[in-house]
């Protein structure tokens, strides 16, 4: 295992860290099957995993629960626990002493290492600001219940920009990879937060395992490289390879999964792809977004929509199944976390977009056939999908 240093207190992370969102699961598909989780998590620990990643939310709360039984019997004092503090529930500065002190039940831990706002964007900042969180968690430090403060982030550049100057931040996670390069804060983030000496947590390596499981096209660069690794160790190389970051959290659901990230973690140091692996990533780069059918760019000059359509967001989820050769993501993504009224469903077919759109896109065209795909759970039309399984 590698190690890189992390935070202002001289301590080093392990490159891998283990994520806690995507622990193995019962028959039922809901709930955390305990055994194999602890088992993933001690083992992970046992070859030098020393950072664990959790959320009030993960796994409908249960994810904490799991984490706390996993570190008994010693193996508490091996690692440094993060969780995160749900703003979407705090409405009041009283709320998040409230949550904290349960999710230290949770855990059952007198305090929790690192301790994140989860999440946040511009809206987000606005809340912490207004409710006076900030004096909140740095209360939470001096009484010990938290020992280090950050944020984990889902926004654009300039948000993430602005909340990076808006506190003294030790550490900040974000989303980041090959394929996330100017996505929410994408590389320069990386690089703006780092350089201003704050550690970055690197979450969605590999975009909840679809750069692990890549379509033909794909997987075929990565066979005619002559290199052995696996599309997964490709991708989190890639990330290792950034000396800005310093932790890379893996959401791993099974044992195998395990070994296979702990194995590739042990060459990752910054620095370690030759200027012909990254030629290969780049054309990696390229061949999935020759994928996309939709060429929006996300100027969002179409917005706002007369009839509430978030139209980028809808293209895009409907673009990435293709993309990515997975319908099954950007079905979830459109069915939990876009809204009812800003879904292709409300779409009136006024063609005002058309008249906006620098690329000439007809979003009223698309929007029908997005809701049956995506709402619906329909076929993508075959001549769209090219090598996606529905």
């Amino acid at each position: 295992m590698q190690y890189r240093k992390f935070g202002r207190d001289g301590w080093k992370g392990s490159v891998l860290g283990f994520g806690a969102m995507r622990l193995p699961t019962m028959s039922n598909g809901s709930d955390i099957h305990e055994q194999e989780a602890i088992q993933m998590i001690r083992h992970g620990i046992d070859n030098g995993v020393n950072y664990i990643d959790t959320a009030y939310m993960y796994h409908n709360g249960e994810s904490e629960v799991i984490v706390g039984r996993a570190l008994r019997d010693g193996y508490r004092e091996k690692v440094r626990v993060a969780t995160k503090s749900p703003g979407h529930l705090i409405k009041s500065p009283g709320d998040f002493d409230k949550i904290l002190d349960e999710q230290l039940k949770r855990l059952d831990m007198p305090y929790v290492d690192y301790y994140l706002f989860h999440g946040i964007g511009n809206s987000g900042l606005e809340q912490i600001k207004t409710l006076g969180l900030f004096r909140k968690m740095e209360d939470a430090v001096r009484d010990g219940r938290v020992k280090h403060s950050g944020f984990s982030f889902h926004d654009d550049l300039n948000a993430f920009k602005r909340i990076v100057d808006s506190y003294d931040w030790e550490f900040c996670q974000i989303q980041f990879n090959y394929m996330d390069t100017k996505n929410q804060a994408g590389t320069e983030g990386l690089r703006y937060a780092a350089n201003r000496g704050i550690s970055v947590v690197i979450m969605e390596p590999l975009l909840g395992g679809r750069l692990a499981r890549p379509p033909q096209p794909v997987a075929q660069l990565f066979s005619e490289s002559g290199s052995s690794r696996s599309a997964a160790d490709w991708a989190l190389h890639w990330i290792w390879n950034h000396p800005e970051v310093s932790i890379v959290l893996s959401g791993m659901s099974n044992m195998e999964q395990v070994r296979q990230n702990i194995a590739a973690a042990e060459s990752a140091v910054p620095g370690m792809l030759s200027s012909g692996e990254i030629s290969v990533v780049k054309r990696v780069q390229q061949e999935f977004a020759s994928r996309t059918i939709i060429p929006c760019t996300k100027c969002r000059y179409c917005m706002p929509c007369p009839s509430g359509v978030d139209i980028p967001w809808n293209l895009e989820q409907y673009n990435e199944g293709i993309i990515y050769g997975d319908p099954g993501s950007p079905r979830f993504v459109y069915n939990t976390f876009i809204k009812p009224e800003n879904r292709a469903s409300q779409c009136s077919g006024c063609q005002i977009c058309l008249e906006k759109c620098p690329q000439k896109i007809n979003a009223g065209d698309w929007m029908p056939l997005i809701e049956a795909v995506l709402g619906e759970g329909k076929p993508y039309p075959e001549d769209d999908m090219k090598t996606c399984v529905n």
